[in-house]
């Protein structure tokens, strides 16, 4: 594809695949970790609520430092940062001084961190790919996030196998640098500089007002939250039970769906950056009715075949939810304010994800596994169909009758409209034809740009 041949494009497609790569492993490692100091399930949920918690509680405030400050710089410094907080670990795992406490107290920090890291990186995306590539761009780098994420806990066994843990986590360690070093490599021109770079209160309130008037984009966020929340325990928690009670109870299964559901993601995401989407709000809303039609049966599985043929089709779904979703933040949000319309995804993103195992847990325990995934479909199915209501009335309300009979696009702010800048890649084909190269690109533009949210 065109975008893979465009150097900054090929640098972040590369460099954050490689640091997804490191994520994977680092997900496993810290998992076992806890484990393994402890014996116990409910450390490795501790952990895990702690390597999420800071996520959901300052990654707006990061988001806010991402549209004040250069993305680019912040994205290098918050590697740098993390690559030595894991490279710290990894010494005092080998010296023996990584005990529960600390280890639990490092997922935090390191979260905390990381937290404007993926929407610094997703708003960087729209000021290098054209914006009539958003979508394409966006299908692709899932395309290698999602390869590198589910590769990534494969890798600790083999791993282990020749070398140590502390010598995995340095090489977790090392995916932060290389990240860096593509990052530095980049060449993007700064945004406009404000005349005056406003606080962070400000900023906050200034970004808000912008995601109301923007009422589409608040419904397919809302709707991805909720849906997750409805949704994903069931991947974790409640594929467990199914496989433990109705499967045959074989670990080698669960991996097996799980692994499955993953493939089909990467498809599904391979295929999304082939096609040209129109309407990115109502597919993003619908992409859910289809995941819970196909989520509805699965409790009702009583062969692996079954099972993986519907987890197929719902992994494959699954990247109809959040490419759109953030090619539509990317196209109507401007992009002083983009990182944080991005930022509010992902902190409900951490949110849902937290507790999406207890809302699954509670369910299965109440109604059981094969109810359970089926009030879950139902849920999905429902959220979806609200969502695509909400957003007809929504699109409704956003035209007037024009003078010459038909309807055009309300303009609720107030404010004159403009047009579209022109991409980086057509500024510089330009030269040729005698226009000078200028520092602008599609993110310039507030009618090019919409609200939302990673992705790892």
């Amino acid at each position: 594809m065109a975008l893979l041949r465009t150097r900054n494009f090929t640098l972040l497609f590369t460099g954050q695949g490689v640091s997804r790569l490191g994520d994977g492993l680092y997900v496993a490692v810290v998992s076992w970790l806890a484990w393994s100091l402890t014996h116990t399930v409910g450390a490795v949920a501790v952990v895990t609520i702690a390597a999420n918690a800071p996520t959901f509680a300052v990654t707006l405030v990061g988001a806010s430092f991402a549209d004040r400050y250069d993305r680019r710089r912040l994205m290098i410094g918050t590697d740098l940062a993390r690559g030595v907080l894991v490279g710290v670990a990894a010494l005092l795992l080998a010296l023996g001084l990584l005990h529960f406490a600390v280890l639990v107290a490092f997922a935090a920090v390191l979260a905390a961190i990381g937290a404007p890291f993926a929407p610094a990186r997703d708003a960087l995306v729209a000021r290098i790919a054209p914006a009539g590539s958003l979508v394409t761009a966006n299908g692709l780098l899932q395309v290698s996030f999602r390869s590198a994420f589910f590769v990534g806990p494969l890798l600790l066994a083999p791993l282990l196998a020749i070398a140590s843990m502390p010598v995995v986590l340095t090489l977790d360690a090392l995916t932060f640098a290389v990240s860096a070093v593509t990052l530095t490599a980049m060449h993007v021109p700064p945004a406009s500089p404000a005349r005056t770079r406003p606080g962070l209160r400000d900023d906050l309130g200034a970004g808000l007002a912008v995601l109301r008037r923007e009422l589409d984009v608040l419904v397919v966020i809302a709707t991805f939250v909720l849906a997750l929340a409805a949704a994903s325990g069931f991947l974790t928690v409640g594929l467990i039970a199914l496989v433990g009670q109705k499967l045959g109870g074989h670990a080698g299964q669960y991996g097996l769906l799980l692994g499955i559901a993953g493939v089909a993601e990467v498809f599904g995401a391979l295929v999304i950056a082939r096609l040209h989407l129109r309407n990115l709000a109502r597919i993003a809303v619908l992409a859910w009715v289809l995941l819970g039609a196909f989520r509805f049966p699965l409790g009702l599985a009583t062969s692996s075949v079954l099972a993986v043929g519907l987890l197929a089709v719902t992994g494959f779904a699954s990247a109809l939810t959040d490419i759109p979703l953030i090619a539509l933040v990317q196209q109507k949000i401007p992009d002083r304010h983009l990182a944080k319309a991005l930022g509010l995804w992902e902190a409900g993103i951490a949110g849902a994800i937290a507790i999406a195992p207890v809302i699954a847990t509670t369910i299965i325990d109440t109604f059981g596994v094969s109810t359970g995934f089926m009030l879950s479909g139902a849920a999905l199915i429902v959220i979806g169909l609200v969502a695509a209501l909400a957003l007809n009335r929504t699109m409704g309300r956003a035209t007037v009758p024009s003078a010459a009979g038909g309807h055009v696009r309300a303009n609720p702010s107030g404010l004159p409209r403009v047009p579209p800048a022109p991409s980086l890649d057509a500024l510089h084909a330009q030269r040729g034809a005698g226009f000078p190269a200028r520092d602008c690109h599609p993110a310039a533009a507030p009618a090019v740009r919409t609200a939302a949210g990673l992705p790892g």
